[in-house]
């Protein structure tokens, strides 16, 4: 995406990303593909294939029984318990104040003329779980606890067979239904066709690598998908008030998540930028992550210094961050300024950590630019907003009249019939 002609004048990087880090993803389309066909035509067969060729893993069950789940939460320890249950209590608490704003709704904008909407749980949802460098346990209270507040049916969970133990527990405890120990593209695959053991479900949710991402997408239409996510990003509005050290701890903080995170400063002070520059090459030295904090800092970081603070707004709005920061001497002035971004993090003390963690926001959220068209995940992705209406004898003769004329100039005579047919019975009613 190049940027737009009138902010070349009024940006200049002291850092830019790499051109060349960019990625043929056509293999990847390819392989997911092939994936997909063979689940579609071969179900747990192709599964437990798939398991030992990309996991090295043996898979007799692929469900997690009731008693290896509950084991799973006894291994942890009494803190990571603890911590995972507050996580899981914020997530809840701040979607059900989320549910508490979607009203059903029922109008009469004309005599007779009733319309409405219904908010719908969707029945069955499919939360994929991925596995990741270490067990992040923030992840499925992200997918499953909304879920479960928005009230669907049921929540199935896949997560990699070789997924760290903590992982079935945190599923077990976020209120996941069922639990598969499939990963990768084969298991959206799986949530989206069905096989013998596991259920297709309705609408698959959740983050995972390039394969997974790419899969979404391949079987979006027959099933819903709540987003393609792309790696991880974050970025940093700041002025003179900007803490460098702040500043360069957060970028890193959110690098080690993937080499390919896309991190970057956006700031009108020249200063700032130089000593964050500084910064992130001294605490990289000393980052126990840096194996990979440092290529995505090295690929995909960049410093941008802008001429004022309207150009340092439209960049950040070009770019329109997954996780955007304000740290600015106003930073809720600032905050009402910014259109474009996935989830806002308003003055220094908010930091990505707190959301990514327990907080209470879900840190499932949009990339690659899709903050300029849609949000993250949030307990509205659970439901159907879906309308109806009914009819009384003054509604009728209030709009078939115009529905009988626009039929009738459309040239659609079976339109045309069915809204005269009402007009002629209630007549001779």
């Amino acid at each position: 995406m190049s940027l737009p002609a009138e902010l070349v004048a009024r940006t200049r990087f002291l850092k830019a990303p790499s051109p060349a880090a960019i990625a043929d993803t056509g293999e990847i389309e390819k392989t997911v593909k092939e994936i997909l066909t063979a689940v579609r035509e071969r179900g747990d067969e192709a599964l437990r294939e798939y398991s030992r060729v990309f996991d090295r893993a043996e898979v007799e069950h692929f469900e997690v029984s009731m008693a290896e789940r509950e084991a799973a939460v006894a291994a942890l320890d009494p803190q990571t318990a603890a911590d995972t249950r507050f996580a899981i209590e914020r997530v809840r608490v701040f979607a059900e104040a989320q549910l508490g704003t979607m009203l059903p709704l029922e109008v009469e904008p004309l005599p007779g003329l009733h319309l409405g909407h219904r908010v719908i749980p969707i029945a069955r949802i499919g939360a994929y779980v991925p596995g990741g460098r270490y067990p992040l346990l923030s992840a499925p209270v992200m997918t499953i606890v909304p879920a479960k507040v928005a009230g669907c049916d049921e929540v199935i969970t896949c997560l990699p067979p070789n997924a760290h133990q903590a992982m079935i527990a945190g599923c077990h405890l976020s209120g996941a239904d069922r639990i598969f120990r499939v990963g990768g593209a084969q298991a959206i695959a799986a949530m989206a066709y069905g096989t013998e053991t596991i259920p297709a479900v309705d609408k698959i949710v959740g983050p995972g690598n390039a394969y997974v991402n790419e899969a979404k997408r391949q079987v979006f239409g027959p099933v819903g998908i709540d987003q393609l996510a792309g790696p991880s990003e974050i970025f940093i509005v700041a002025d003179s008030s900007g803490d460098a050290a702040m500043i360069a701890t957060d970028l890193l903080a959110q690098a080690e998540h993937d080499v390919r995170t896309r991190v970057g400063l956006i700031t009108t002070d020249a200063k700032l930028a130089e000593a964050t520059l500084a910064e992130v090459e001294r605490q990289l030295a000393g980052l126990p992550t840096a194996a990979v904090a440092g290529p995505a800092w090295r690929d995909f970081g960049q410093i941008v210094v802008c001429e004022d603070e309207a150009a340092m707004i439209a960049y950040s709005d070009f770019i329109a961050a997954e996780h955007l920061q304000v740290h600015t001497v106003d930073p809720q002035a600032t905050a009402k300024k910014l259109r474009n971004y996935g989830s806002l993090f308003i003055g220094p003390m908010a930091s990505v950590v707190y959301s990514d963690k327990c907080c209470g926001t879900n840190h499932t959220l949009p990339t690659m630019g899709a903050g300029r068209y849609t949000g993250g995940l949030w307990v509205g992705s659970y439901v159907k907003v879906c309308t109806y209406q009914w009819l009384e004898r003054a509604g009728v003769e209030a709009v078939a009249p115009p529905a009988i004329r626009q039929s009738a100039s459309e040239g659609l005579e079976g339109h045309r019939r069915a809204a005269a047919l009402r007009m002629e019975r209630m007549q001779l009613g």
